[in-house]
């Protein structure tokens, strides 16, 4: 947990509230005791400091309690429920009180400690503490809404996050039955015949098993890891599809030491084999291409499918997980665009890995045509 998101007790209450929440409104109500020392500095000649002192803090404390009892009481229970009458005649009440309170402390002191004041203007006064209040309770109820949006927000991104890893899990604990089950056939008939592919299929079987069980669970990936989990994944169907299939992946250029998160590009290869190779029986094929830069990096994937297949092909869960996982993490940062026609598909992905890049007027354009 972030040491900001540690809960605090709140004095004479049962509640509790998040450090970062007090902290904020801590600077608040410093802010505004720093406004009165200031405005109310010449006390400390006029009266002497026991009467500034009293005078900051009677104000603070009153306004501390008529902005705590509107924004936890007034406004949850009449505002938000639409009762706007009673909220504001409950908030016109509480200032009276306010008023009241106050005037009867100016009264003492400017009409007794400090004898020059003995005559001021009482209307201009109650008019000045009716209306600063008015504005220092309007503060509060904005700080308070944005807050509650903010935590809102929070709360929906850690519910979306959440619901995508759980997605993503369920993924990998499938590892694709219908892969596993043919590859073991294939791996089974080649260890009948003892053929020499046999050892390196088994290898490569287990360093995707090894990937996807412990490697995957990371925030980020060396993109040198990925790489190779998704060059296993294609020659281990390059051998279950044989000799009738035409499947290449071409790499240029170095990862650099890049990291991305995992099991991001793998969705585009397996749903080119779920919807075209696979439904062939010969004359497939499946080109795909990664190109790495410095701090961005562009794959695509095109493959032919059965001309009787009519139908979209989205990907299913694979992509709409993938466009999700995008967005959450590479903002304004990625571009995934795909192409289907009649007998063809393709899909392209680009991903900046400079954070810097964010609002990069040259951006849209960039994800526009990284593509073509």
């Amino acid at each position: 947990m972030d040491f900001l998101d540690r809960r605090i007790k709140i004095p004479l209450s049962n509640r509790t509230i998040p450090l970062k929440y007090a902290l904020v409104h801590a600077a608040y109500w410093t802010l505004i005791t720093g406004f009165f020392l200031y405005e109310k500095r010449y006390l400390i000649y006029k009266a002497g400091l026991p009467y500034f002192a009293a005078c900051v803090i009677i104000r603070v404390i009153l306004l501390i309690g008529i902005a705590y009892l509107n924004i936890h009481y007034f406004l949850p229970r009449y505002l938000l429920a639409g009762r706007y009458v009673r909220y504001f005649s409950l908030v016109l009440l509480s200032i009276l009180g306010y008023l009241l309170v106050q005037a009867f402390y100016d009264y003492i002191i400017y009409g007794f400690v400090i004898a020059p004041f003995r005559n001021q203007d009482w209307i201009e006064t109650l008019s000045y503490n009716f209306f600063s209040t008015l504005w220092y309770l309007g503060l509060m109820v904005p700080l308070k809404l944005s807050i509650d949006w903010y935590e809102q927000q929070r709360m929906l991104q850690k519910i979306t996050v959440e619901k995508l890893q759980a997605e993503v899990n369920f993924l990998r604990s499938q590892v694709n039955p219908h892969f596993l089950f043919n590859i073991l056939n294939n791996l089974y008939a080649l260890t009948l015949k003892k053929s020499d592919l046999a050892p390196g299929m088994v290898l490569k079987l287990s360093e995707m098993m090894e990937y996807m069980l412990y490697d995957s669970d990371d925030v980020r990936v060396p993109l040198e890891k990925e790489i190779s989990y998704l060059q296993n994944y294609i020659e281990l169907e390059k051998i279950r599809c044989g000799d009738h299939s035409d499947i290449a992946l071409e790499i240029t250029g170095s990862p650099n030491g890049q990291e991305i998160a995992p099991l991001l590009l793998l969705p585009l290869v397996e749903n080119a084999f779920k919807h075209g190779v696979g439904k062939q029986s010969d004359k497939a094929w499946l080109h795909s291409t990664l190109s790495l830069e410095s701090a961005a990096m562009k794959m695509t994937v095109e493959n032919n499918k059965p001309v009787s297949d009519t139908k979209v092909t989205k990907g299913g869960i694979g992509l709409s997980n993938l466009r999700k996982r995008l967005e959450l993490l590479y903002p304004g940062r990625y571009s995934l665009q795909t192409e289907d026609t009649l007998d063809r598909y393709k899909a392209a992905l680009y991903i900046s890995f400079a954070e810097s890049r964010v609002g990069d007027e040259n951006l849209g354009y960039t994800l526009n045509h990284v593509i073509n």
